[in-house]
């Protein structure tokens, strides 16, 4: 029993002092990743996180798949996979892998239970979603304003 309430207090104080770390993203609280670590790390000092790659390394596309055993020599495990173009957006043109590896530990580390507070999905999921969101948008409405618009200059003919 003193077992479990020492738990329960933990838990409280883990959850307490994550939502002070928490930042605010469209209004949705947010715990980054670094914050999930370091917490981890505290509270589970015999825990490791191991990531690997599973895309080849010739590929455009990072897939990464991160680990996390709270307690060494123990069964439970907790996993979390993320992906980046490589160029795709600022971050991805020069830190693909390192934002992959990020995004992968900070999943997994959410499937542990760490840092969840309005969702699982990190703020580059979300960024990468509202991206493709808002290029559909732009390119299903661009056609339509391509065929409207004509050269204020007529252009020359260029020979073949």
């Amino acid at each position: 029993m003193f077992c479990g309430l020492a738990l329960e207090i933990k838990y409280k104080n883990m959850t307490k002092s994550l939502k002070e770390k928490a930042i605010d993203f469209k209004g949705k609280k947010y715990v980054l990743v670094a914050d999930r670590v370091v917490y981890f790390n505290d509270t589970y000092p015999t825990g490791s996180i191991a990531t690997e790659i599973l895309s080849q390394l010739d590929s455009q596309t990072v897939i990464v798949k991160a680990i996390v055993k709270p307690e060494e020599d123990k069964t439970r495990i907790f996993t979390g996979h993320s992906q980046a173009v490589i160029g795709e957006g600022f971050v991805n043109k020069t830190s693909a892998l390192e934002n992959a590896e990020t995004s992968a530990i900070g999943r997994a580390l959410a499937m542990m239970g760490i840092g969840v507070l309005d969702s699982i999905a990190s703020i580059d999921e979300i960024k990468k979603a509202e991206n493709l969101s808002a290029n559909r948008r732009y390119y299903s409405q661009g056609a339509n304003v391509i065929k409207k618009v004509q050269p204020i200059i007529p252009l020359p003919d260029t020979p073949d």
